[in-house]
């Protein structure tokens, strides 16, 4: 039984069975099936800092460029102690399919330290950054490999990947990162993309399922950027949040939860999310995403839904704001329930989205109003996510491999135009 579980909950094992359905009902030759499957490159690189205390610790540090086929390598940074090789490999793999989802010219890659942030001062964390950045430099660039913040780093990590990135470069090069502050060419709602880009979704879901907005009950699981910005969207727009949870544990009201009251308890306040007064019904972040509900959004973390706990969701759709939240065991069972899932390379795309639109301000050095990137995401988004269920409804496919088939389609086409060079 141990060795079922480790199986399912390898994100790695998931990302290649979803390729692989996708890729037989594509019906890819051989060829180019063994092409798209494996990586590009993979680094490990070991990070030599000394801490506040004088004493030297080594951290272990890789980034996997997936593809390069439709333009350079995009994904994020992970600070965490979890980072795992096979971790990295399937959110490299899962950027590559999520860029070509919304058709935005970058290819897949992710990167990661394992390393507790919370453990970290920040100078520390300074130092871990600016020490893993010039072990990459030679790989990076905005034509090449281009990073951006996610789980353990942010707007500031950014800044001193593009700062060390600049001096061995030896001039200003803004492009080489995405999700920046502002004051060094961040992009204008890029805080708030990926949030958004989940509440378009689901508005896009709403429509198509003939629901309302106005009431419609969400449980938000994850109350970091994703979770809490989608929140706050969706809670303005008329969406009513009945739960929420971050890793301190969660909180379930059927009459609706403030948002924007909790937002500032845990941000503003800094406190733990379940201790929010008159929030509701306490329990564990688990526990939150099986109450009953209209729209689910997994925000948090992967294989969050398995097929040991999958029987138990009860909602109509099933938006996934983080990466792999729901294993490839469970999403039978999904199925079986017949709930409209709003897989991740969709779902959580927003953020590539805008992140792409802070690359072309960058590297054009004109910069859009919030206004003007809001709407050009909520074009990409509507448009990704029609032809995503056109494609279900044509392939008789779930959403899931319904994406798949698009992105893969896309990546094979333009492999095929480019050739192989020998």
């Amino acid at each position: 039984m141990a060795s079922q579980v480790t199986g399912e909950l390898n994100v790695f094992e998931s990302a290649e069975a979803r390729f692989e359905i996708a890729a037989k009902r594509l019906g890819l030759e051989q060829g180019v099936y063994r092409f798209l499957k494996c990586p590009e490159r993979e680094i490990t690189v070991y990070i030599p800092v000394a801490l506040d205390s004088g004493r030297l610790e080594v951290f272990t540090g890789y980034r996997v460029l997936h593809s390069t086929v439709r333009g350079p390598g995009k994904g994020g940074i992970r600070f965490a102690p979890d980072v795992s090789l096979d971790e990295v490999r399937a959110l490299a793999a899962w950027m590559t399919w999520k860029c070509a989802v919304v058709d935005i010219p970058f290819g897949g890659a992710k990167g990661g330290v394992i390393c507790d942030p919370s453990k970290l001062s920040k100078a520390e964390l300074e130092r871990v950054t600016r020490r893993y950045t010039a072990s990459l430099s030679d790989w990076l660039g905005p034509e090449r490999d281009i990073p951006a913040p996610d789980i353990g780093t942010n707007a500031q990590t950014m800044a001193w990947v593009m700062d060390t990135y600049a001096m061995h470069v030896r001039q200003a090069t803004t492009a080489v990162v995405t999700g920046k502050p502002l004051e060094l060419g961040g992009s204008q709602g890029r805080n708030e993309a990926t949030g958004r880009g989940v509440m378009i979704c689901c508005d896009k879901a709403l429509a198509k399922l003939k629901m309302k907005r106005d009431g419609c009950r969400v449980i938000v699981q994850g109350f970091g950027n994703v979770g809490s910005q989608g929140a706050l969207l969706m809670h303005a727009a008329g969406y009513k949040i009945i739960g929420a949870a971050d890793v301190n544990g969660g909180l379930y009201n059927e009459n609706g939860i403030d948002i924007p009251k909790l937002y500032d308890w845990v941000y503003g306040q800094k406190k733990h999310l379940p201790e929010f007064p008159g929030g509701g019904e306490k329990m564990t972040a688990q526990e939150v995403l099986f109450r009953p509900t209209d729209i689910l959004v997994p925000a948090a973390t992967e294989n969050q839904i398995t097929s040991q706990n999958a029987s138990r969701v009860d909602c109509r759709i099933l938006c996934e704001g983080a990466n792999g939240p729901t294993t490839s065991h469970a999403d039978a069972i999904i199925e079986k329930k017949e709930i409209f899932i709003i897989p991740d390379i969709l779902g959580n795309a927003g953020g590539v989205t805008v992140s792409y639109f802070e690359w072309v301000q960058d590297r054009q050095g004109f910069f859009w109003r919030e206004s003007e990137v809001n709407e050009r995401l909520q074009d990409v988004m509507e448009h990704s996510f029609d032809q995503v269920v056109r494609y279900a409804e044509l392939h008789k496919v779930n959403n899931r491999i319904a994406a798949y088939i698009v992105a893969i389609d896309r990546v094979a086409r333009a492999l095929k135009l480019r050739g192989f060079y020998a």
